[in-house]
């Protein structure tokens, strides 16, 4: 940079230099603000105004009332709960201790295992579908709670290792050596030493967990049937033959919203704090 040049930078006031950041965030925040605001606003409006956004003030709440008297739209906002509660739950006790074998341990097993999760991480979820489809046929898990946890779990545990892998190569083992001097077992170690430490981590891996699981759709749509219909299943199905109902598939929309939105709320000091290991 020249005199010139340095010196028509230096004109400007720090607040003038902060300018085009300042705009470009607030565009990009708005990018991201508005299909969200949208959505609200289509929720509360009735149905036959929702074309005509700036014609009038109407507004309804009667869109909630029509969702929430639907026994299907309930059963499946309870069915996605379930689901996602559970598949993180079990997703988290086998990648946990996945991560630390691969961590720690150097031997054929932990290779071998790495290597199986890195080959089905390579494949696309979508070529999950059809096989797991025929396996669930075939063992009576089609349409079924066991059925969904398997599959998301599965999902979960081949990118979810890896992550863990990483939180676990930041914890510095020589406690872990003083707890097998001490005595332990290397669960030992495991279950007193490296978990704790691990603790931000597993919670950071529960919130993504738990909203991967609450927003999934493909193997929801594939995997689901009338006894275990999904929320994000149940929002689709309002788009017919006779037209889109988006009024009452905006306030489903924004009735799912509010669990993810809580969790991402109450969860991200953790998530932040995890993913600083």
């Amino acid at each position: 940079m020249n005199k010139v040049q340095h010196s028509i930078f230096a004109a400007f006031t720090p607040g003038a230099r902060r300018l085009p950041f300042i705009v470009g965030m607030s565009i990009t925040c708005f990018l991201f603000a508005f299909p969200v605001l949208w959505l609200i606003l289509t929720s509360v409006r009735p149905e036959s105004d929702i074309y005509y956004v700036y014609k009038g003030t109407n507004f309804t709440l009667d869109n909630f009332r029509q969702v929430l008297d639907n026994p299907r739209v309930t059963l499946a906002f309870f069915n996605s709960a379930v689901v996602a509660t559970v598949a993180t739950f079990f997703s988290i006790l086998v990648t946990v201790s996945s991560g630390y074998m691969l961590s720690r341990l150097k031997g054929p097993i932990a290779r071998t295992w790495f290597g199986t999760i890195y080959a089905l991480r390579c494949v696309p979820f979508v070529t999950w579908v059809l096989p797991l489809y025929f396996v669930e046929q075939q063992y009576g898990l089609y349409d079924t709670y066991t059925g969904l946890f398997l599959a998301h779990v599965a999902v979960h545990i081949c990118f979810f290792s890896w992550l863990m892998k990483g939180f676990f190569d930041g914890i510095d083992p020589a406690m872990e050596h003083a707890a097998l001097i001490d005595g332990c077992t290397r669960w030992g170690a495991f279950l007193r030493v490296a978990l704790p430490s691990a603790i931000p981590a597993i919670s950071a891996l529960s919130v993504l967990s738990w909203l991967f699981s609450w927003n999934e759709f493909l193997f929801a749509l594939i995997l689901s049937g009338q006894h275990t219909p999904l929320t994000t299943v149940v929002m689709a199905q309002f788009v017919s033959e006779m037209g889109m109902q988006w009024n009452l598939m905006a306030a489903t929309a924004v009735l799912a919203l509010v669990p993810a939105f809580l969790l991402t709320l109450f969860g991200q000091k953790y998530v932040l704090r995890g993913l600083k290991i």
